[in-house]
């Protein structure tokens, strides 16, 4: 090694980048400092690549300096000069290319600082890594995948758009990309499933509307697969997920009611295949027993995730002896059907029967009164998703990688205190079904 770079290794390390460039400079006639920058770039860039390399000093030091300009320059020589290869984002930048490839693709061992560096470059010269080479030579695609069920309750909700904008946002920051597929039924999801991973086109799967025994789990785990659930499952072994608390809502719901001063509340449940259902039942009788509330299993329902049989729900909750004054839906499409029901029994939404639903669809806005609900971000849980996904991928534990969100409360009308006791609403709808048989007649 020449001794001019062994003292310049020696400075840098010894007294920082900053000092040793400034000796370095200094030992020169001030004329030929002028006119030493085209033959120090090879001999700068070489000592700046080796600090890089070894673990010396920040990129921030020099930066701001001479060496700045010289990796600004080889940049901008590069592009323009036929397709980028990563060789070149690594000359500019003074690495190796495995530290650049490292880098691109968001292995831990590189540095935030490093990472972040490359990409910013990278983006600068344009260059874009061929998927078909990539992939053979890191075996990954750079791709999730994400199969959607358009046969479900929620196949076309509204919601749909910001989840998929949310998760398309956290695989664009990292330079990967989604894959969407749907499937009509649990044979054609499973089969999906497969086809992507056989022909490598997703590294990992993000798995919506999570049953508490979900087939699709125990498939994956035997296959190695990485995939992470929109939701929990009964057994969370080698699992990530992200999931809204949807249990501590149902809890609040029944002690906002409580608290406006009804002692008969309903729960009208979704499908208790799903384990969101069952979160959110326990989170129900959390909420009554806080409120000293004793459980009637009569005010309980389940199996109710569309609007009709919300309705249907309604009416066999009103159909009691004594009826509740305040019902907390699992679902917001569920309890927007109560609104029907009501309207039947010749009561109104926030004035005799007060409604709590969870969700915050679009459509709740739309009711009158608008409905109260327990609004959730599908947006931040589509990046979330993503986000641990492929960090599982890079090879984190599952188990490290769980994260939870709380429901947001919006009361805009439909919760309100009691008109009279569950009794005295039976006698209300009684007398209403009289009087309109009676104007029948």
């Amino acid at each position: 090694m020449p001794t001019k770079f062994k003292r310049a290794q020696v400075e840098f390390g010894f007294f920082g980048q900053a000092e040793a460039l400034r000796r370095i400079a200094s030992s020169r006639p001030a004329v030929q400092r002028q006119q030493a920058s085209a033959s120090d770039r090879p001999f700068i860039l070489r000592i700046f690549k080796s600090l890089a390399e070894t673990g010396f000093g920040s990129y921030s030091v020099i930066r701001s300096r001479k060496i700045a300009g010289m990796v600004d320059q080889e940049i901008s020589a590069n592009r323009g000069a036929g397709r980028v290869k990563i060789s070149d984002v690594a000359s500019a930048l003074c690495l190796t290319k495995g530290t650049v490839s490292r880098a691109l693709n968001g292995y831990p061992d590189i540095s935030k600082s490093t990472r972040l560096r490359v990409r910013n470059a990278a983006r600068r010269m344009g260059y874009v890594p061929l998927s078909h080479a990539q992939a053979i030579r890191t075996g990954r695609a750079r791709s999730l995948g994400l199969v959607w069920r358009v046969d479900s309750h929620d196949g076309h909700r509204a919601f749909l758009s910001d989840f998929l904008d949310g998760v398309s946002r956290a695989v664009s920051a990292e330079d990967w990309s989604l894959t969407v597929s749907t499937a009509d039924s649990d044979p054609a999801e499973r089969t999906t499933i497969r086809r992507l991973l056989q022909e490598r086109k997703v590294d990992g799967f993000i798995l919506p509307r999570t049953l508490a025994d979900d087939p699709r789990v125990e498939w994956l785990r035997n296959e190695e697969a990485p995939f992470i659930l929109y939701g929990r499952v009964a057994s969370e072994r080698n699992c990530s997920w992200f999931d809204f608390r949807g249990e501590d809502a149902m809890r609040k719901a029944v002690a906002r009611l409580a608290e406006l001063g009804h002692e008969r509340i309903g729960f009208v449940n979704g499908d208790l295949r799903f384990n969101y259902a069952m979160l959110r039942r326990d989170g129900y009788f959390r909420g009554l027993a806080d409120a000293g509330i004793d459980p009637d299993p009569d005010l309980v329902l389940d199996g109710a995730m569309t609007l009709a049989a919300g309705e249907t729900a309604t009416r066999k909750l009103l159909e009691l002896e004594s009826p509740p004054t305040g019902i907390v839906f699992a679902q917001d499409m569920a309890a927007l059907g109560a609104y029907r029901a009501a309207d039947d029994s010749g009561l109104s939404i926030g004035r005799e029967l007060s409604v709590i639903g969870y969700d915050g669809v679009p459509e709740g806005a739309w009711a009158s009164p608008k409905l109260s609900t327990f609004a959730v971000d599908s947006r931040w849980a589509g990046q979330r998703l993503a986000a641990l996904l492929i960090d599982q991928i890079r090879g984190g534990a599952p188990e490290d990688l769980r994260e939870s969100g709380d429901a947001r409360f919006l009361s805009r009308g439909s919760d309100r205190p009691p008109a009279t006791s569950g009794s005295g609403l039976a006698d209300f709808i009684n007398l209403e079904n009289h009087n309109g048989e009676h104007h029948e007649h």
